[in-house]
């Protein structure tokens, strides 16, 4: 790796650790500028690190970040070590990994499983079978969802192996630069062989958990964009990409256009051969934030879907 661009991550066994060599172009610029500009380390970030026991040094020497930044010079900044949240109980469970490099851990998530436990509850978590991982494997962090999926969806989802890249996708996510793509089986035969739902989302009155069309005033922007893939009678199958990201935003758009998620019971659908909504996010594509990769990850129907998908094909749902 091209010297001054390298970042090196030592995360097993000790606090996350960033290291730079200083650019001649970054030359004579405070510290604070070199980190929140260059290195795009967050204001809260650097407020932790000196509050809450992380450390900043230059050339092996502990410096503020009011210190003035030479060609060469070697920049180190020591995160503060993560606490894991009281209400994630380590589970050992088997994790499906799709991708996972220093920073960045993508899992298939399974159905039946919530992504966080609900405060308070005792209960298994994809969360607490991330942080049992990375206690067999000494990984010291606490659990970063970079995207969530409801405990009845399955598909890829993205987790941050500390702050800094967590920070960094909710950045790439504003700019648009994280894509998701999710394959549903709805109620109904889609006549739009592709479209656009632009509907404001927002909590349903005298509900905590339900979401629902409402008014540009109360809601949420919230756009989806759909391409049938499958036309069954009675029943589609779509290709679905959210150019938002709202709390069961597609759950919600396709019960409002009238096509509910088959086995949604929660937003209009039947449990027509399935006891969770037919949800799958397939596909995850991203350019990483710290090495400029590009990835493009894909994941098949899970078996329960794909069961489904072909008994409307046959005709025998």
């Amino acid at each position: 790796m091209e010297k001054g661009k390298g970042i090196l991550y030592r995360g097993l066994m000790s606090s996350i650790t960033f290291t730079w060599t200083v650019q001649p172009s970054e030359d004579g610029q405070l510290l604070r500028n070199y980190l929140r500009e260059e290195k795009r380390i967050s204001r809260r970030a650097l407020a932790d690190i000196k509050y809450k026991g992380g450390k900043i040094t230059v050339n092996d020497q502990e410096v503020t970040v009011r210190y003035v930044v030479a060609t060469g010079d070697v920049v180190t900044i020591n995160f503060p070590e993560e606490k894991v949240s009281e209400w994630i109980k380590p589970t050992m469970l088997p994790l499906d990994i799709v991708f996972e490099d220093d920073h960045l851990l993508v899992l298939n998530k399974p159905p039946y499983l919530p992504t966080i436990p609900s405060k308070g509850i005792n209960e298994e978590s994809l969360a607490g079978a991330v942080i049992h991982y990375y206690q067999e494997n000494g990984i010291r962090s606490t659990f970063h969802a970079i995207n969530r999926l409801d405990k009845n969806t399955s598909g890829l989802l993205m987790i941050g192996k500390h702050r800094h890249i967590h920070d960094l996708f909710v950045k790439e996510h504003v700019k648009k630069n994280v894509r998701r793509t999710y394959l549903a089986l709805v109620h109904g035969e889609v006549m739009d062989s592709s479209g656009t739902i632009d509907a404001p989302i927002g909590r349903k009155e005298g509900s905590i958990i339900e979401r629902t069309v409402t008014d540009a005033v109360d809601g949420q922007s919230a756009v989806t964009h759909f391409e049938v893939v499958e036309r069954y009678r009675g029943a589609t199958l779509v290709q679905l990409k959210l150019e938002t990201g709202r709390t069961h935003q597609i759950r919600v758009h396709l019960s409002h256009k009238g096509h509910p998620i088959i086995g949604d019971t929660l937003y209009g659908g039947r449990e027509d051969g399935i006891d969770r909504q037919a949800l799958h996010s397939s596909v995850l594509e991203f350019t990483h934030p710290l090495t400029d990769e590009v990835h493009i990850l894909r994941r098949p129907l899970p078996k329960d879907m794909e069961r489904l998908v072909e008994k409307w094909r046959n005709n025998l749902a």
